[in-house]
């Protein structure tokens, strides 16, 4: 199946800042992050940005929030931010497919593309833009997700998927400011 902007929502989980600096290459995963947030922006796709335990992990950083201030944000308690109702009245209830970022992969990604995706959801995990203390626990997470449906993709598969076509002025944007 491929990724569509009429049917996707861009979901980053929990890139707060007490956790970001201790993802294994959090700057990395921290600007794949942004560059799909921008990506998402300028398709029109909605963005909804989940914080877990705010007061103890922080508010998410200040370079993803900067970059959805339209965003739908979510506090969480749980690991996974479809228990308990967590996504209700946001654009992931009401859109088809999940296009998910953030950390940890191994925890709340995790757990949150599973139910998603036992929810009826087509999920798609951006590779990226997802991270763990333990790189060994990312790519473990990234395994499981495999076998149950989930799609592990690149920003750009992401991207491109969403554009469908070149020559449009959207592709002209895109590719001028983002692809490179």
């Amino acid at each position: 199946m491929l990724m569509n902007r009429d049917k996707s929502v861009l979901l980053i989980i929990d890139v707060q800042t007490r956790l970001a600096p201790h993802i294994h290459d959090h700057r990395q995963v921290l600007a794949n992050c942004i560059w799909l947030a921008q990506v998402a922006e300028r398709a029109g796709v909605p963005v909804v940005v989940t914080e877990h335990f705010p007061e103890k992990l922080g508010a998410t950083v200040d370079e993803v929030r900067a970059v959805t201030a339209s965003a739908r944000y979510v506090g969480k308690r749980c690991f996974s931010a479809q228990a308990e109702g967590g996504l209700a009245d946001t654009a992931v209830e009401a859109r088809r497919q999940v296009i998910v970022c953030g950390t940890e992969a191994h925890v709340c990604v995790l757990q949150t593309a599973l139910e998603l995706r036992w929810a009826g959801k087509e999920v798609f995990v951006a590779a990226e833009a997802s991270g763990s203390r333990d790189p060994a626990a990312r790519d473990l997470a990234f395994t499981r997700m495999r076998g149950h449906g989930i799609e592990i993709v690149s920003r750009e598969m992401v991207a491109f998927e969403w554009l469908q076509r070149g020559g449009t002025e959207l592709f002209r944007q895109i590719n001028r400011d983002f692809i490179r």
